[in-house]
């Protein structure tokens, strides 16, 4: 009777884990969502707003910037914070950077907007990462964040092809209207499901920084930047690049873009298993890959079906390299994780504001049709400065 009675615990227990990592999954699902919906959205917005295509990739510029710049600010800010309370607060942010976004009278309003937005995302992430391995036991810490990361990747096969199609069908603030809706989800599902947590010590500000301030540190998140900066010069413009040069109709983008979600999700589990054999050869690698198929876009971008197959390698090989330089990071951080795992999303998307405001000025000086070779420089970038760094690496080992 009492073995029974601890069996129905445990398993209670885990069914309230599982609902609260899955509140915390949708939580980082409409995140996803409004971090990448735009780019199917970009001629809607562009046409609707009276501004040009590069100004309307601005709107992600902005997005990556308040990310950034907002990300670590607002870990420091609200590290004494209870992180249930953070969660909600966040998400209600969250909700309200997306109203505001429905009823944008014009772009400076919009563009304020995405900013309130991406105030909530590295800082979501990485409180959202605490929590999720509080949630279970110490064996399954690392499978609870990939759970709730997981909805990310899902955001890029349903969710950003879901907006996209709602965009071009009932107009582009619909598209952030839905993304409103998943916020309040998410935030009910929080304050409902994710229990209330012991506030644990997280050290001085001032030595969790330090500890970041590293120099091979630094290094990597440049790297990072820098894969980021090649991927976002082109995905941020990837609906006219489609659109007006391989000669697809407007409602082919979204089965495009879940087709790359497909490589997104498959490249995640791919990279995941590489870096556990071969972290920095496995990166490298994969930096190289990303070269390769950027390089081919330049030319398979005029053929429908050899685009279609490149963009679904080139999402495959991008998401891949994520995990292995999430890793490297926090293991160049050991006395700063969470603020590590904050500012390795800040990295992220400066990178990504940098390759938006890169596409632009490519589109508006070159021409789009240059986009995946500039994207491809970008990366190799990237590439020449993480195998510099891994073989000084090795001839100190071997010295």
């Amino acid at each position: 009777m009492e073995l029974s009675q601890t069996t129905t615990k445990k398993q209670a227990n885990k069914e309230k884990s599982s609902i609260s990592l899955l509140s915390l999954t949708v939580g980082s699902f409409a995140i996803g969502m409004t971090e990448f919906v735009i780019m199917g959205l970009l001629p809607n917005v562009a046409k609707d707003l009276n501004v040009s295509i590069s100004s309307a990739g601005q709107l992600i510029t902005m997005y990556a910037l308040g990310v950034a710049v907002g990300a670590p600010i607002l870990t420091v800010l609200t590290h004494r914070i209870p992180q249930k309370k953070l969660l909600c607060l966040l998400m209600m942010l969250f909700i309200l950077g997306n109203g505001i976004s429905v009823f944008a009278p014009n772009y400076e309003i919009l563009m304020g907007a995405r900013l309130i937005t991406a105030l909530t995302h590295g800082t979501f992430f990485g409180v959202g990462a605490v929590v999720a391995s509080s949630l279970v036991s110490p064996d399954k810490r690392a499978a609870a964040v990939s759970i709730m990361m997981a909805g990310l990747t899902i955001a890029n096969i349903i969710g950003v092809p879901l907006g996209t199609f709602i965009g071009q069908h009932m107009g582009w603030r619909a598209s952030f209207g839905s993304i409103a809706i998943m916020g309040i989800i998410a935030l009910i599902g929080i304050l409902v499901f994710v229990p209330k947590m012991r506030q644990e010590n997280t050290g001085s500000i001032t030595g969790q920084i330090t500890a970041l301030l590293k120099p091979k540190l630094l290094l990597y998140l440049l790297i990072g930047a820098l894969g980021n900066a090649g991927l976002f010069t082109i995905f941020t413009y990837i609906t006219p690049l489609l659109t007006q040069i391989t000669g697809f109709a407007e409602y082919h983008v979204t089965w495009i873009l879940v087709l790359f979600g497909c490589g997104v999700t498959i490249g995640n589990i791919v990279g995941g298993k590489l870096a556990d054999w071969k972290l920095m050869p496995s990166i490298l690698g994969l930096y190289l890959a990303i070269c390769i198929i950027l390089t081919l876009f330049t030319f398979t971008l005029y053929n429908p079906i050899a685009a279609v197959l490149t963009i679904f390698l080139w999402g495959a090989a991008s998401f891949a390299v994520f995990p292995g330089l999430q890793v490297r990071v926090m293991n160049l951080a050991q006395n700063a994780p969470a603020l590590a795992s904050t500012s390795s999303h800040s990295a992220g998307n400066l990178g990504n504001a940098t390759g938006a405001f890169v596409g632009g000025w490519v589109i508006t000086h070159l021409d789009i049709t240059s986009l995946p070779w500039v994207g491809a420089v970008l990366v190799g970038l990237g590439l020449i400065l993480g195998t510099a760094s891994y073989l000084a690496e090795r001839k100190l080992q071997q010295s």
